[in-house]
């Protein structure tokens, strides 16, 4: 997941006169309890996914050098009983050339899941970031998207399914005994409502959607678990207009068998009430639910950030551990409607969402976080966020406590 647009909150005056962004009284009042619970190694802390074994699966996203990473890996065997590839299991890193396929390193994450008894998500067949562009040139190396003549048009069409057939196919059999759950198409929709303009829609229309399921079930079976996954459903005109691709194409017999929410959030947006609503639209179409890449930034967007982790204020992490409370009340509340909850990493030492933190100085240097203040300096990028409930230093914070121990 990269380069995704935040939506700024809003609240109501009053109660953001009094307390953080998101919080209510009584989440305040448990936050308090945070800030007295110890920092302990979360190489010894109560399991995070025994904790949630009647309701969910506890997933993470993983580089296959995290796994020759001792801590990482202890962290891995200790809280999760999921795991999901961050990048190597994307189109680009499968089949970089066309007829080319590399599984190296796809193959280390499903032999550490297999070795631990975990379940994998695979994450994803198709998607219009981090796709080789081979697939949208024809067979004379030109730009599938220029060609303006309708028989070539169509012909293009055609030759982009037959390769899109190809690379799902060949991975879908590879790995249709070790994954269950697969990402079929990533981010589809657009955040103005539209289907996204990408060179797959471009070419082939709707049709690469629906070409993309039907290859994984017919190739795969029906054992496999088959989604759709986006950010942002949450929020409108995104969220319906992804209930409607998603209504339409199941009317139309394509087999979908659940929603991914990507949950790239932050500590007071979207609200709860908000997740829930979303949750139980897609609930109600059949569909299962999954939280696929959640992360709850500690900044708003644009995410005026601090320059290091020790920087970051207690009250921030005391915010962000109300936050996740609310939110595993809510997941468990769901839980006959959600099958996986995964974190998008396993610590706050790697997180993509410090690559965009932007840092603010005045003129003399010190660091700015009021967002209407005038910046004489930005650094893009060099700013640290914290999205976790596990420190850098593979400590709990006060976001564990707050979901390993609410009621």
């Amino acid at each position: 997941m990269w380069n995704v647009m935040r939506k700024p909150v809003t609240v109501g005056l009053a109660l953001s006169l009094l307390l953080p962004i998101g919080m209510t009284a009584t989440s305040a009042e448990s936050a308090d309890s945070y800030a007295n619970k110890p920092s302990i190694s979360a190489l010894h802390a109560p399991q995070l996914d025994q904790r949630y074994k009647n309701s969910f699966t506890i997933g993470a996203a993983v580089e296959p050098n995290q796994l020759l990473n001792q801590k990482d890996a202890q962290m891995l065997k200790r809280h999760f009983n999921s795991i999901v590839a961050e990048n190597v299991m994307k189109p680009i890193n499968i089949q970089p050339e066309e007829g080319k396929f590399n599984f190296e390193q796809a193959d280390k994450i499903v032999q550490f899941a297999k070795k631990n008894g975990m379940d994998i998500r695979f994450h994803t067949l198709v998607w219009h970031s981090q796709v080789p562009q081979w697939f949208f040139l024809d067979k004379e190396g030109k730009p599938m998207v220029n060609e303006t003549d309708p028989v070539k048009r169509e012909q293009n069409k055609q030759l982009l399914l037959k390769r899109l057939e190809t690379h799902i196919k060949t991975i879908v059999e590879r790995y249709k005994d070790d994954i269950k759950y697969w990402d079929v198409v990533n981010e589809v929709v657009g955040d103005d409502g539209k289907l996204r303009n990408s060179p797959w829609y471009q070419i082939a229309g709707i049709d690469y959607i629906k070409v993309a399921f039907q290859t994984a079930r017919k190739y795969g079976g029906n054992k496999i678990k088959l989604y759709i996954n986006d950010y942002n459903t949450e929020v409108e005109p995104k969220r319906s207009a992804l209930y409607n691709l998603v209504k339409q194409l199941k009317e139309e017999g394509v087999p979908i068998d659940g929603i991914g929410h990507q949950s790239h959030i932050q500590i007071g947006w979207p609200s709860e009430a908000e997740i829930e609503k979303t949750i139980n639209m897609f609930a109600a179409l059949g569909l299962d639910n999954q939280i696929t890449e959640l992360d709850v930034s500690m900044y708003g967007w644009p995410p005026r950030a601090y320059p290091t982790y020790d920087a970051i204020p207690k009250q921030k992490f005391l915010d962000q551990a109300a936050r996740y409370d609310r939110l595993f009340k809510l997941y468990e509340k769901l839980s006959d409607k959600i099958s996986n909850v995964t974190f998008w990493g396993i610590a706050d030492n790697h997180t993509w969402l410090d690559s965009r933190a932007d840092v603010y100085y005045d003129a003399n240097g010190n660091v700015v976080v009021d967002p209407n203040a005038p910046y004489a300096k930005v650094e893009k990028g060099k700013g640290k966020d914290a999205p976790f409930v596990f420190g850098p230093d593979y400590k709990v914070k006060p976001a564990y406590w707050a979901i390993i121990d609410h009621k």
